[in-house]
This record gives structure tokens, C-alpha cells and sequence, in this order.
């Protein structure tokens, strides 16, 4: 196994779309969403392990999940877990976790991964991430792994690559925003649009060098913490520093406008499990297309549905039609997931209550 291969599993965000499993207090992440005998970022450290050592796989999370992270992974150590003591995006954190990794070794080679999504196939995620590694390793490149698009969803972003580039790894053109459902057709029938996972690959060299010409300012402060980094007063200069820094998306900060980033084109199934909907696709459904996860049910006249609860108690559901169903402690959710994306808003409301 690589001593130069390191990841940064980012395991920081909310899932307000998964409420009421996914909360504030305990997000999806640290959930078995499948009910599949293991919570996502304990599926996506494995994954990560398989190629990557143990001890080079550091967890960027929000410092109130720490003891999440620590009791899920067991075997990770605490200097492994970079918490973030603010909120700001992904930019800020992937630098602060760069810089670090590249005081500890200058010849490092990095993926940036998020903790919750799905990938069925981890062989085929293995054999692209080397793939990705050997390239960075020869190229100054920023490399990202972006998803064959399935249909012309609205909910991503995509990545534009040069249809002339034969290789397999590919010049991106240009990242494009979350279209709408007319553009997105538009981008399927094209033919060089892929779907922006999220996962990056990079050497610390080139992604440190981007940071330093295309964020200077936040370069500059995480360039104070230097010398701190990997000692006892990394946490204090975190504590001091964090929130001073801008509030920017990796893809903003940094992708959208380097000239050196390149795709290849996944060839693993994915999942990012963004919605209640995501999530249904990949459970196993009975003929009337119900998913059920740890539920007791009988059903009549329903169908497309979705049904979870903790409690593995019996629940009786007729002439529902492509709703979600939900029973976690005290909430009870009813849902059409024609509407899944109006969760959020609606988590908003019953926070106030």
C-alpha cells in the first residue's frame, strides 16, 4: 500500500432532505441508511482503506461530531479527525487539511470524498482512483471523478469535458451549474456532460498551488497556522482562525477557474443518497415498487413508496401512491415525494415547535 496515498473524508454536512432520521445532532452519515449493517462513513472509510492506509485517512468533520466519528471508526486516532470549529464550505477545510498533510509529506497524493454516498461496486472505485492517482502523479493536474449521467437530473451540477479528448482521462472545459430540465436533456444528448460527484484527486503540490494563486487571502491566513500544524497548537490556531476564512465551495474557490482540471469518467455505480427519493432507488422493492427498510408491513393499493422505522414496529399503510414514510422516535413524516425537496423547509418549521 502507497505510503503517498492520503484521503480527506469529508463528513461534516447536515442531510436536512433525510429528516427526521438525519439531524442536526446525529446527520446521515452516521446512519446505516440502507439497512445494510453499516453507517455510510463507516462503508466510505472501508472503501477508502482498500486502497489508501488507515493512518493517511483523515476525517474533516464539524467539531461537535467528533465523538461520532471516534466511536464509528474505532480505529481511527484523534489526530486523524480535523475539526472544523465554523462552518464554511468546502474550500476552507480542504486547504487546512492540505496544508497539513503536506508539511507531513511534501510528495502526497490526496482524494477529497464526501462521508455519504453510495458505491455498489468498490472494485471498479478502486481501480478509477489508481487510475487518478498514477495520472497526478505524473501530471500537475486537479483531477476530479465525474458520474455518467443516467437521466437528465436537474438536482447536480455538471461537468463539460472536450469531446475531441480521446484519452481516458479527460480536459474539462468548463463546470456548469444545476440546469434546468430542458438543459440538462440538452446535456445527455451531447454526449460529454458528466454528473460533478463531488470527489477530487490531486497532489498536494498543485492543489496548494491553486490555493495560493487563485484564494491568496485564504492562503495567506491558513499559511500563518504553519508551523502549528500536526503539534498540540494546531487546535488553538483552528479555534482562532477558522471562521475568519470565506464562506466558498471547493468548485468556486478553485475548479471553476484553474486551467489544469481534468475528468475521468467513473465507471462504478453512484449514489449520493441526497433525497429520500436517491435512497429508494436502491432498495430492493417488492412488485409493487414499496422500499422498506427495517419496517413490519402490509400494504394494499400502494405502491413507489418508501418506509423506515427504527422500531422495527408493523406499519399498515393502504391507498398510498409514492409517498415517504418515516417513523423516528417522536416524529411521524407523511411525505409525497413529488415534494422530497421541500424536506428541508419543512425540517425548518417543525424546529420551531
Amino acid at each position: 500500500m502507497n505510503k503517498n496515498y492520503y484521503a480527506i473524508l469529508m463528513a461534516g454536512g447536515v442531510g436536512s432532505r433525510f429528516w427526521p432520521v438525519s439531524t442536526t445532532e446525529f446527520p446521515k452519515q452516521f446512519h446505516d441508511m440502507l439497512g445494510a449493517g453499516s453507517t455510510l462513513i463507516q462503508k466510505t472509510f472501508s472503501r477508502l482503506s482498500k486502497i489508501i492506509p488507515p493512518e493517511n485517512i483523515f476525517i474533516l468533520t464539524n467539531e461537535s461530531y467528533n465523538d461520532l466519528v471516534l466511536e464509528q471508526l474505532p480505529m481511527v486516532k484523534q489526530a486523524q479527525v480535523l475539526l472544523e470549529p465554523a462552518m464554511r464550505n468546502t474550500a476552507p477545510c480542504i486547504l487546512y487539511a492540505s496544508l497539513k498533510i503536506q508539511k507531513q509529506n511534501p510528495e502526497a497524493l490526496m482524494v477529497v470524498a464526501p462521508s455519504d454516498h453510495w458505491i455498489e461496486d468498490e472494485a471498479a472505485f478502486s481501480k478509477n482512483l489508481q487510475q487518478c492517482f498514477d495520472f497526478c502523479q505524473k501530471e500537475n493536474a486537479l483531477l476530479t471523478l465525474g458520474i455518467q449521467p443516467t437521466f437528465p437530473n436537474t438536482g447536480f451540477g455538471y461537468i463539460e469535458y472536450d469531446k475531441s479528448d480521446v484519452n481516458p482521462i479527460k480536459k474539462v472545459n468548463q463546470f456548469r451549474e444545476k440546469p434546468d430540465y430542458e438543459t440538462a436533456k440538452g446535456f445527455l444528448e451531447a454526449g460529454n456532460f458528466l454528473w460533478n460527484g463531488g470527489i477530487f484527486i490531486w497532489s498536494v503540490k498543485s492543489i496548494t498551488e491553486a490555493f495560493e494563486k487563485f484564494q491568496p487571502q485564504m492562503n495567506e491566513l491558513f499559511q500563518q497556522g504553519l508551523e502549528s500544524y500536526n503539534t498540540e497548537s494546531e487546535k488553538q490556531f483552528i479555534q482562532n482562525n477558522y471562521e475568519k476564512a470565506e464562506n466558498v465551495s471547493i468548485d468556486y474557490a478553485v475548479m471553476e477557474k484553474a486551467k489544469n482540471v481534468f475528468v475521468l469518467p467513473a465507471t462504478f455505480d453512484w449514489n449520493d443518497l441526497g433525497t429520500w427519493g436517491q435512497l429508494h432507488e436502491k432498495l430492493d422493492k417488492d412488485d409493487q415498487n414499496n422500499g422498506v427498510i427495517n419496517a413490519k408491513v402490509v400494504m394494499e393499493n400502494a405502491s413507489n413508496n418508501i418506509v423506515r422505522s427504527d422500531a422495527n414496529k408493523l406499519i399498515v399503510i393502504d391507498g398510498l401512491n409514492d409517498y415517504i414514510i418515516v417513523d423516528k422516535e417522536g416524529v411521524l413524516l407523511i411525505y409525497p415525494k413529488s415534494k422530497e425537496q421541500d424536506i428541508k423547509r419543512i425540517t425548518a418549521l417543525a424546529n420551531k415547535l
